[in-house]
């Protein structure tokens, strides 16, 4: 078996699940607006008060899916990161092309490696990715539904790409959970439409599913975040000892969302941010005992 044809195959699947991702919203986009909520907005008769609550189902669930399209997007076309060209110029050609002085993949957490597959030297947090075939700045894994890597210059965007998909799958199986009951009981009496009834079913199971499941990954990634781990340093924890490059919960927070308040639920960076958190660059990140010193 040939595990680099295998990871080249994992980049057409990420092609397949962004036509997925595009299907779940066209379908739910049905479900929600078009065959439950704006006729309730639009129908005369109803109660003031149901028609302001298709009013604020139908602003959130909007607002919710451009803020996730806009997430997903920027991550999908957000370069990780890179190794710099000109990183290991101090290294001699000799000692970069053996690997004199500086450490192999099995390199302690921290130091400066030395990457066998790109023949080049790679920053502490820098690991191979298999699919991409490069080194990624702070990697964390490689995403199959974004077809690129999750690094140091677009994990906020993932990250926030999770929390919006969450919040608007947890509202579309909010939303959808009285029509789907009464849709299911008036198929059992064949009084509703076979096709609507379809839709509504998929849609609210794909919905509560993709919910169930991104809030193991919610809940997983808050943790990681809190402690400024990346997926790939959790197997390279070594003792009880704490992380090095644990700043505290504040601190670890705003290595990835930045200092500027008003854009951490927004996929993007201010540019003193950009210019002033060293992380975000991912080649050089601060450690405790900076902070300490």
């Amino acid at each position: 078996m040939n595990l680099f044809r295998f990871c080249s195959g994992l980049r057409v699947l990420g092609y397949l699940m962004i036509l997925l991702v595009a299907a779940v919203v066209v379908v739910s986009y049905y479900a929600v607006v078009v065959f439950t909520w704006w006729p309730i907005f639009l129908r005369r008769g109803h109660p003031s008060l149901l028609s302001a609550l298709a009013f604020f189902i139908l602003l959130l669930f909007h607002l919710l899916l451009i803020m996730l399209l806009w997430s997903y997007f920027t991550v999908v076309f957000t370069d990780p990161g890179s190794v710099p060209e000109n990183l290991g110029v101090e290294l001699t050609g000799e000692n970069l092309e053996a690997g004199v002085g500086i450490s192999t993949d099995r390199r302690a957490p921290g130091s400066l490696g030395y990457c066998v597959k790109c023949r080049n030297v790679k920053p502490p947090r820098c690991h191979h990715c298999s699919v991409c075939q490069r080194c990624v700045l702070k990697m964390d894994h490689h995403c199959v539904w974004i077809v690129n890597c999750v690094g140091a210059r677009n994990y906020k965007f993932f990250l926030l790409f999770l929390f919006y998909t969450f919040l608007e799958t947890v509202l579309d199986t909010i939303v959808l959970l009285p029509s789907f009951i009464e849709f299911f009981s008036q198929a059992i009496m064949h009084s509703a439409s076979p096709g609507k009834i379809a839709v509504l079913f998929l849609a609210f199971v794909l919905n509560l599913a993709f919910a169930l499941s991104l809030l193991c990954f919610v809940v997983m990634h808050i943790s990681l975040l809190s402690s400024n781990t990346t997926s790939v340093e959790v197997h390279e924890k070594t003792g009880d000892d704490r992380w090095k490059y644990d700043l505290g919960k504040k601190k670890n927070f705003e290595q990835v969302f930045g200092k500027s308040k008003a854009l951490w639920l927004l996929p993007l960076y201010s540019k003193e941010d950009a210019e002033s958190i060293t992380a975000l660059r991912g080649v050089n990140f601060p450690t405790r005992s900076d902070i300490d010193a």
